[in-house]
């Protein structure tokens, strides 16, 4: 008798230096997913918790671009030093390489990175690390989802069909890699003009409809702000 195959258990560690690990995701690029993550970690911080913020999109990093970094982090040449900007320890590809370079790299590399970040960086006395995901349900996903011990995920959408496509297979994902869904987040759901009025220009109730398919948590909305998106000196 042929024997049963039983599915593969995975050993999950922690990220050293680390109590828990956020991920914040959206299988979906485009909604806002990093500007909630360095939100999020302004938010922890500044309510008295120890924060880190690890850019885990390799691809198309962000985290340099919003906390205005352009230095390289230090190296005793066998572990990375996070660079510390607003009292989080940040860390992300963009560090290392010119913000223009493409990085065209095969899935091994970018799995080999993400080992980087997450065992040979110095993390120091971390409440929370959030983990700034990259778009898809791809390598950085799975590495993370089957070696790292994540204590849970956000996901961020907007409400309009197309973007929740994305997010029903990223949620199936976390699901099936046991990782729980702390819940959903309508992000950039409406603006407000001139004249006091919402505007919903991507639809509504979506992200809400899908929390409730998926029997998921639902965080709440997030409205479009003009200001996020200019440069502060």
């Amino acid at each position: 008798m042929r024997k049963k195959l039983e599915p593969k258990k995975f050993t999950k560690n922690p990220i050293l230096g680390t109590k828990f690990t956020i991920a914040i995701s959206s299988a979906k690029g485009g909604v806002g997913k990093s500007t909630f993550a360095t939100n999020l970690a302004l938010a922890l911080k500044n309510i008295g918790c120890k924060v880190g913020l690890l850019d885990a999109d390799i691809y198309g990093p962000s985290i340099p671009k919003m906390f205005n970094i352009n230095e390289k982090p230090k190296s005793d040449g066998q572990k990375l030093d996070p660079i510390i900007k607003y009292d989080i320890q940040c860390m992300s590809i963009g560090f290392l390489a010119d913000q223009q370079t493409p990085m065209i790299w095969r899935g091994p590399m970018v799995t080999s990175a993400i080992k980087t970040f997450t065992q040979k960086v110095n993390w120091k006395d971390l409440d929370f690390i959030i983990v700034d995901m990259p778009p898809g349900t791809g390598d950085t996903q799975l590495t993370f989802s089957q070696e790292i011990k994540m204590d849970g995920a956000i996901i961020v959408s907007t409400p309009q069909e197309v973007a929740l496509l994305d997010v029903k297979r990223g949620i199936k994902m976390f699901d099936k890699l046991g990782v729980k869904i702390l819940g959903l987040v309508d992000n950039m759901s409406y603006f407000v003009g001139d004249d006091g009025k919402k505007y919903k220009i991507f639809g509504e109730g979506g992200v809400k409809k899908t929390a409730e398919e998926f029997q998921k948590e639902f965080l709440g909305e997030i409205p479009i702000n003009p200001e996020v998106g200019k440069k502060w000196r």
